[in-house]
């Protein structure tokens, strides 16, 4: 009886050792609606520290895909995302997006992307609340507020190029 009760207890702490060291899936969000995302604006100057140029937080998660909010207040570097395509909806304030051209003073941020201070010679458009476009991989781009107020985005990267495209039908 003894031997059963310390097995069991040992089987036990065992499953309970397994399933805390299993990382944990990222958490699905598939709806967010505007006064919870005006919320996430909030959040987003709180959570700001030493005059940061942009703080994100997290809108909407179905795994691989993760929409954001980037609340930027100041110029951020120049970004190249080698592997993903990103989707920007501005959602407050007005910015120049520059797309194109070459990241001055280049460096990799990580295996995936690479940062640099700014950008020349590339294509600056102006953008308001409502606008939207889209940075192809492999292009630089940088987000660049105008009129004195923070610019927010909502951003999705976009894994390019997706597999199976285009589609069969």
């Amino acid at each position: 009886m003894r031997l059963q009760l310390l097995l069991s207890a040992f089987v036990a702490t065992a499953v309970v050792s397994v399933a805390l060291a299993q990382p944990a899936a990222p958490q699905m969000r598939t709806f967010m609606n505007s006064k919870e995302i005006m919320g996430l604006i909030e959040k987003a100057k709180a959570d700001r520290k030493d005059n940061a140029p942009l703080v994100a937080e997290p809108i909407l998660s179905l795994a691989p895909y993760r929409a954001q909010l980037e609340y930027r207040p100041g110029t951020s570097p120049a970004a190249v995302h080698e592997k993903d395509a990103e989707l920007m909806v501005v959602l407050e304030g007005t910015g120049n997006i520059v797309t194109g051209g070459k990241l001055v003073e280049e460096k990799r941020n990580n295996a995936n992307n690479l940062g640099g201070s700014s950008i020349t010679g590339g294509n600056s458009q102006a953008v308001a609340k409502g606008d939207m476009l889209i940075v192809p991989a492999n292009v630089p781009h940088q987000v660049i507020p105008t009129g004195g107020a923070p610019i927010v985005l909502m951003t999705l990267h976009v894994a390019f190029p997706p597999q199976n495209w285009p589609p069969a039908n």
